[in-house]
């Protein structure tokens, strides 16, 4: 990847992200997009088309420019890179993480994070200006699903000079973020995360919906990793990292018993199958930035920058 491809990249992405919600039409999402993003970007298309059929020709451009491009210098594949963007829809940061499997594929956006000004970590960079990627392993090791140690960080006394140190000297592994952070929606032990509004805020809501006078709710939160949702980190100054992972989310409302369920959004009702009867079941998919401390780091924890929730599936019973 050099450093003159990059804005290619990043053009090729706003021109195919403005193509595709003036069209509404799902297929050109995945041009430009994969991952969590796609998903998020499809499940969108499909419910503003059963809003505005005709598309929404007058959609205006989207531009990101003040860009700053974060390369981290990689041999093999996949490889990834961020752009750090200022763009003409609000005051943040838009952090795009491009992602590349093979030579024959194009580079496409997997994650979009958005940040408040002066609010990005500042990134590791050799004297070639080339950034430090984090590899991101499992809990056994190997980079698969099941990685259940949402303490690896902490547990492996490997030797980090001897390639022994699973968790890259980080509190936590940037590839089993996933899976400690839906183990923790669902159990609330754990403490690899802080506390906060994608943490113990979120369990606090989801409590006060686990029982109602209508109706009760389950949730089911599923960790993702590659290679369709890899989790990527870059090393920030003082021996953290910023990581990029993916989880799904599934909430099932069971109605009692003479009560039927509703749904009255538009958007929802684009994506909803089967038949409203006795319950309904939201099908979510989330993508987070996160800020992972220094192993050393005394009493540190993960930190949320950005956590982005988009329903992509409903399905009544």
């Amino acid at each position: 990847m050099s450093r003159t491809e990059a804005p290619k990249v990043l053009q090729r992405f706003t021109e195919g992200y403005t193509e595709a919600y003036r069209k509404l039409d799902p297929a050109l999402v995945d041009r430009v997009e994969n991952g969590a993003l796609a998903e998020m970007g499809r499940a969108d298309m499909v419910a503003q088309r059963a809003v505005t059929p005709g598309g929404q020709p007058g959609y205006p451009a989207l531009v990101l420019k003040d860009a700053r491009f974060t390369i981290p210098k990689s041999t093999g594949w996949p490889k990834f890179f961020v752009a750090d963007t200022r763009s003409n829809r609000d005051d943040n940061r838009w952090l795009v993480v491009f992602t590349r499997g093979s030579a024959r594929q194009p580079w496409k956006a997997a994650y979009l994070s958005l940040l408040a000004e002066g609010k990005v970590p500042k990134f590791v960079l050799d004297k070639d200006g080339y950034a430090e990627a984090v590899p991101a392993r499992s809990a056994d090791g190997k980079g698969g699903k099941n990685g259940k140690d949402s303490q690896a960080g902490k547990s492996d006394k490997g030797d980090k000079s001897s390639g022994n140190d699973k968790s890259g000297g980080l509190m936590a592994d940037p590839g089993v973020l996933s899976s400690s952070y839906t183990d923790y929606l669902r159990t609330g032990q754990g403490r690899t995360f802080a506390p906060g509004g994608a943490t113990s805020q979120l369990r606090t809501e989801r409590g006060k919906l686990a029982r109602t006078p209508t109706f009760w709710t389950e949730y089911i939160d599923t960790p993702e990793q590659a290679p369709d949702f890899p989790a990527l980190a870059l090393r920030t100054e003082g021996g953290g990292a910023l990581a990029f992972f993916t989880a799904h989310h599934r909430e099932r409302r069971t109605m009692v018993k003479g009560v039927r369920p509703e749904v009255t959004d538009p958007r929802t009702k684009a994506l909803l199958k089967g038949d409203l009867k006795t319950a309904v079941t939201y099908t979510r998919i989330s993508e987070a930035a996160v800020q992972v401390p220094a192993r050393e780091a005394d009493g540190g924890r993960v930190f949320f920058l950005n956590r982005i929730e988009s329903l992509t599936a409903a399905k009544g019973e």
